[in-house]
């Protein structure tokens, strides 16, 4: 016998004991065993250990039951199937057992066994075989009514099962339904409530001929057709509906408008109870119907304003009266007052809960009816601010807090307002009801119940952050009820931590001048709260002492509140904090961060207290702890306009600092580099140069690729030293170069770092004298080209090539004199027959920027120069005259532009090459400058718009978009005719210089766009299919950079635009490939366009689509090609997330495409590129589904958790899943956050 065999034996024979004790360890420790993954126990061991639990399920002791109990759910996974088998068995008989513990037990047990079990898929013989026994046997102890006990522990465990393993019970469904509806009018009401939950899952996960069977059941009772209800049965009955509301409210849509009429009849019958389920009913209808429910909206909103109010047992008249009273502080009237409106027997408030639970529904499922919102709920949910009933209150603050959410805009305030648009209005609508909100929650603020007080920071912490500055009239109130709760430390901690909360935001949305007035008030209890014990409230009072100092006392405006009264106070608490050695971590933090602000703010004003600080903060960096947080305060003090003295700590601080550069930690390098920086700003010539010279040694391996933030940090300290102490750089000039020019020459380079390496460069050259000469730098730079021409090495890659020629140009400006003569030897690199092309290319890119700062001499010579590279063999050298033609052109044009003009008439041949010098000249020259010239440019570019070609009419359409800009007003007004001009190609280019008019920032331009945009758009009705294309091109681009130009148009545009999605027959053709036939369509780019628009759409004009509408033609596209479906999948995923609901309604519709495309194979013999296709096009289908199974509802999907079930049982799915699983989690990454 093997060793756990022999133990399991040992352990079995004390379980036979009479001691209890005994029986007890023994089954404990085979709980132990069986929880092991390694135990396998062979044919012997395993009957005997199930006859020995299930014996030990009637034994005397309650704690050995127990024990035995809870085994069953390891034992499950560890036996055979027939084993499994006689459990339940055992277990299903044992609940129909006369003794009520066993019955208990057995029940218990099952429940344990249905935990255990996988949720497999349909056809896993373990799991149908358990929900065979189990059902069969629960649903005649169900059907037999017996014994109350035993029916309403089998609905327990029947709930239980359909809520977990609703698939594998797929067979068992009808005999289910059959065996719960008839429970519905059971005269027990725990067997009627237990019988509502049951069919709740179970309507989620039935076939849809099941579900209509049941909403026809529940319709005809609730009619009476069936048979007269009494009204605890119409009770149980709306129960029932309110339940399937929730589980599978998206497939009640089509039963609706047959079911609104009854429950409305049923919310005016003078029953309280009956009302609260049709009102549950009605938001779960709300959540998840919202289209089906626009109908019934009107009738909705009057039935719960109607019954928001509805108390009939309290008298709100006597409000003053109560007010007196508690003023008064009367334990006796105090009491009285509650005993009095205490009737257990009122459920009112109930009903008032479910109408303001259904008005949040309302307001969060149609945010398209906000201005009438405004007008009806807010005033109705501001006036029942004052109900008495806690549980109440609560769920009006949130659907007052959900009408906020849905008014904030999705820009700042501010431009809203200005905008004569619906949110603009919301906003004015909103600003009238601030007075009324205060007036409203004033009482409250000081209100002995901790939840209300809470209710009210929450809900004026949202207003503040949608209309910030709104309550500043009102900061006398609010300040008192903050401080009310800061001083009340009779209650928990909780509530000074939201009060704490709710001023740091009230003093980022307020003006500082409205606290001036209330400091001598204010700042008493945050300095005691500063000194709290418990460490979450002294985190949150140095954030709001922290945000005090920089909102009162700011550094970039004019001080006019007087800090001296208030500095000792402040520095003493703050010192306190900093010298303590217990401090929990964050507070240590915090603290730090405090103290940084206030040194930065007040220094000035610390008289002997700034050096102690210092001390403090220069200790704490010596700590691996605080370290991070007191380099961010250090820079903080560096930056501060005060230029306080840091003397004191200089020699010490930078050799500490030098050190921080060695360490991995790549945070605490960026936030040194940071502080060396604005030390070596602030400090300059202070710095003791052996110091520096120190942390100057540690630089040069920074300068690397390997992290492009680091080495950006790393130019600017460089170029900053090199300005304050220029003799400190002789050491390391060298080899930071040498990096430097490595760094250059690589193809990740980002552009923020190639604008500090040109800011170094110019301010080595700088200097007096020049820490290195501007030849020596030049040499430097052109050398690796020049080197690899000589060698014979392959060329500097392009960005490479462009870094070095804005260096090159930087170096230029810095030093005017030296620019001929460099503009000079460049022209002869470029005409020299002996260059390479990477020479050519680099002194070309270079005289596109100094060309512009030569002088009259070089330009006139490049003029030949740069035509004749035009004609060169070499694409790359043509692309880079034409670039330094444009460039250059920018900076003369009247020399330059009439010759490029004529040039562009006159030379077909590089037509292409002379307009993308004309588009680099419109860009580079001032607006003002090209004036003279625009009537012969827009002549000449209307000209090549009817060009063959793409690629020419693509760079004339770039050139209008920039002309245009020169002067909107003028030239804007002609695309109108040229839209309706005869050639496709014409307008085509027009609708495409449109997109170039949209920038990612405001531009003046964009007040007059915003009228011409309807009739650009009226091209999607255009014949030709390219203008079509351009014209969504355009329209994607607007919604992306500029949603606010056809966020009003939508309702116009999006009609059009679902049109262009649709597959047009006409528009595909058979293509003969030798003996194959190929369909070509015709009509997919201009589809694929219509598609990426309503991905788009999505991301900045969602409030404004019709979801069910827009799903509509995502579904089309889930059957589409295959760019259309990447796209689709996308679209879907993202759906899932930004609102389910609608998702939720069509998933088993939805989910279809996504199964075919999952379990999609490739042929065999496909070429290479198909396998990768169809992977590509297989994961992005699983993110999707990844997306679908988040919403928490899905799993009730009979379709859903097939499909589900499927990929665990597939090996290659399931692993394809548990990578997007993992990809999709957020990375451990570390914050570079420097302020």
């Amino acid at each position: 016998m093997s060793t756990p065999a022999f133990h399991i034996a040992s352990l079995l024979e004390k379980m036979t004991s009479s001691d209890k004790d005994f029986r007890f360890m023994a089954t404990s420790d085979l709980m132990s065993e069986l929880q092991k993954d390694s135990i396998q126990l062979d044919e012997d061991s395993e009957r005997k250990v199930v006859k020995m639990l299930l014996q030990l399920l009637e034994d005397k002791n309650g704690e050995v039951q127990n024990l035995a109990v809870k085994c069953l759910g390891p034992l499950v996974g560890k036996v055979k199937e027939y084993q499994v088998e006689a459990i339940v068995d055992t277990l299903c008989a044992n609940m129909q057992s006369d003794k009520e513990q066993l019955r208990d037990i057995a029940g218990i047990g099952l429940k344990t066994i249905l935990s255990e079990l996988p949720p497999a898929a349909p056809g896993s013989s373990l799991v149908t075989t358990v929900c065979r026994k189990i059902t069969g046997q629960l649903t005649r102890a169900v059907a037999q009514q017996k014994d109350v006990g035993v029916q309403l522990e089998a609905l327990d465990i029947l709930s239980d099962m359909l809520s977990r393993l609703a698939a594998p019970l797929g067979t068992f469904h009808a005999s289910l339904l059959h065996c719960l509806l008839p429970q519905l009018s059971s005269p027990r009401l725990a067997v009627r409530k237990r019988a509502v939950g049951a069919l709740g899952h179970l309507a989620a996960a039935c076939s849809t001929n099941l579900f209509a069977e049941l909403a026809d059941h529940l319709l005809g009772r609730l009619t009476g057709q069936r048979e007269p209800a009494n009204p605890a049965t119409i009770l149980t009955l709306m129960q029932c509906v309110g339940s399937i509301g929730r589980q599978a409210g998206h497939r009640l849509g089509d039963y609706l408008d047959r079911l609104m009429p009854l429950v409305e009849e049923f919310c005016n019958v003078g029953d309280d109870a009956l009302r609260e389920s049709c009102l549950q009913a009605i938001e779960a209808f709300l959540r998840k119907c919202p289209k089906e429910m626009g109908l019934h909206v009107a009738r909705v909103t009057s039935l719960c304003l109607q019954y928001l109010k509805h108390d009939p047992n309290y008298n709100y008249d006597s409000d003053g009266d109560e007010e007196q009273m508690e003023t008064e502080d009367s334990e006796f009237s105090e009491q009285e007052s509650e005993d009095e409106y205490s009737d257990d027997e009122d459920v009112s408030w109930k009903v008032r809960r479910a109408a303001a639970k259904c008005l949040a529904a309302l307001i969060g499922s149609r945010p398209d009816l906000l201005p009438d919102f405004h007008s009806t709920l807010a005033p109705a949910l501001i006036h029942r601010f004052k109900e008495h009933e806690e549980n109440v209150r609560a769920d009006v603050f949130v659907a007052y807090i959900e009408l906020l959410h849905q008014t904030r805009p999705p820009k700042g305030w501010l431009e809203s307002l200005e905008e004569p648009t619906q949110t603009g209005s919301n906003l004015h609508r909103l600003q009238g009801q601030v007075p009324l909100v205060i007036k409203a929650l004033q009482r409250l603020l000081k209100d002995r119940s901790i939840r209300a007080r809470q209710g009210c920071f929450t809900l004026l912490a949202e207003l503040a952050t949608v209309l910030p500055g709104s309550l500043a009239e009102h900061m006398p109130v609010l300040l008192s009820g903050i401080v009310f709760s800061l001083v009340d430390r009779s209650n928990s901690s909780t509530i000074r931590m939201d009060a704490l909360a709710f001023l740091q935001g009230l003093l980022g949305t307020e003006s500082a001048e409205t606290f001036h007035p209330h400091l001598a008030t204010l700042l008493p209890p945050v300095l005691a709260c500063v000194a709290d014990p418990f460490y979450k409230i002294a985190a949150e009072a140095f954030l709001v002492l922290q945000e005090l100092v920089r909102v009162l006392w700011p550094l970039n405006k004019p001080q006019r509140l007087g800090p001296e009264q208030y500095m000792g106070e402040m520095s003493a608490a703050l010192l306190a904090r900093l010298r303590a050695t217990d401090l929990d971590q964050e507070v240590k933090e915090r603290a730090i961060s405090c103290a940084g602000h206030l040194v930065g703010h007040l220094g000035d004003h610390l008289g002997h207290a700034l050096e102690p600080t210092l001390q403090l903060l220069l200790d704490h960096m010596q700590i691996d702890v605080t370290r991070l947080p007191a380099v961010k305060a250090l820079r903080l003090v560096a930056v501060s306009p005060l230029r306080l003295d840091l003397q004191p700590i200089l020699a010490k601080v930078l050799p500490i600092l030098a050190s921080f550069l060695r360490k991995k930690q790549r945070a605490l390098r960026l936030a040194t580099l940071a502080a060396l920086d604005a030390l070596a700003q602030s400090q300059g010539l202070s710095l003791p140069l052996p110091e520096v010279r120190a942390v100057l040694t540690e630089l040069p391996g920074l300068v690397s690729e390997s992290d492009m933030h680091v080495a950006q940090l790393v130019l600017d300290f460089l170029a900053t030293v090199t300005q304050v102490q220029p003799a400190s750089l002789a050491e390391v000039s060298g080899p930071v170069l040498s990096e430097l020019l490595r760094l250059l020459r690589s193809p990740l380079l980002p552009a923020s770092v190639l604008t500090s390496a040109e800011g170094f460069l110019q301010t080595l050259v700088g200097t007096r004298p020049p820490c290195v000469s501007y030849n020596e730098l030049i040499n430097l730079l052109t050398a690796p080209v020049y080197h690899r021409a000589e060698e014979g090495g392959p060329d500097l890659h392009k960005q490479g090539l462009h870094a070095l020629a804005r260096c090159v140009a930087a170096l230029a400006a810095a030093c005017p004199q030296e620019a001929a003569g460099t503009a000079g030897r460049l022209v002869c690199d470029a005409r020299s027959p002996n260059s390479s092309t990477g020479v050519k290319v680099l002194a070309f890119l270079s005289l596109a920027e100094v060309g512009q700062v030569a002088g009259p001499g070089p330009q006139r010579e490049l003029k030949t120069v740069l035509l004749e590279a035009l004609g060169s063999p070499s694409e790359d050298v043509r692309a880079a005259a034409s670039y330094a033609l444009g460039r250059v052109g920018a900076g003369n044009l009247p020399d330059f532009l009439p010759f490029l003009l004529g040039q562009i008439q006159a030379e077909p041949q590089r037509q292409y090459l002379l307009l993308h010098s004309l588009r680099e000249a419109l860009g580079a020259a001032q607006p003002n400058s090209l004036k003279p010239y625009m009537e012969d440019i827009w002549a000449l570019l209307s000209q090549r718009c009817e060009d063959p070609e793409e690629g020419p009419r693509a760079v004339v359409a770039e050139c209008i978009g920039k002309l245009v800009l020169v002067n909107p007003p003028f030239l804007l007004p002609r695309f109108r005719k040229q839209l309706a001009a005869g050639h496709p190609h014409t307008r085509s280019t027009f609708i495409t210089a449109v997109k170039f008019l949209i920038t990612d920032q405001p531009h003046p331009i964009d007040p007059l766009l915003k009228t011409y945009v309807g009739d650009f758009m009226e091209s999607l009705q255009d014949p030709d299919l390219n203008v079509r294309r351009a014209t969504l091109a355009f329209f994607n681009s607007a919604v992306h950079n500029k949603p606010s130009l056809v966020r009003d148009l939508l309702g116009h545009i999006l009609p059009l635009l679902y049109q262009e999605t649709k597959v047009r027959r006409d528009l595909i053709r058979e293509v003969e490939m030798g003996p194959f036939k190929h369909a070509v369509d015709d009509g997919l780019d201009v589809r694929k366009a219509a598609f990426e628009c309503m991905y788009s759409l999505l991301e900045s004009c969602l409030g404004q689509l019709d979801i069910c509408e827009f799903l509509n033609h995502v579904e089309d596209g889930l059957k589409d090609h295959y760019d259309i479906r990447m796209l689709t999948f996308i679209m879907l995923a993202r759906l899932a997330t930004l609102c389910p609901a609608p998702v939720l309604q069509r998933v088993d519709r939805l989910i279809e495409p996504l199964k075919a495309t999952c379990t999609a194979k490739v042929k065999a013999g496909s070429v290479k590129q198909e396998f990768e296709k169809q992977d590509e096009l297989k994961r992005s289908a699983m993110r999707a589904v990844a997306a679908l199974l988040a919403i928490p509802e899905v799993g009730e999907s009979p379709t859903m958790a097939h499909f589900s079930s499927q990929i665990r049982s597939n090996p290659e799915l399931a692993a394809l899943f548990e990578s997007i699983q993992e990809a999709a989690s957020p990375p451990n990454t570390e914050s570079v956050e420097l302020s």
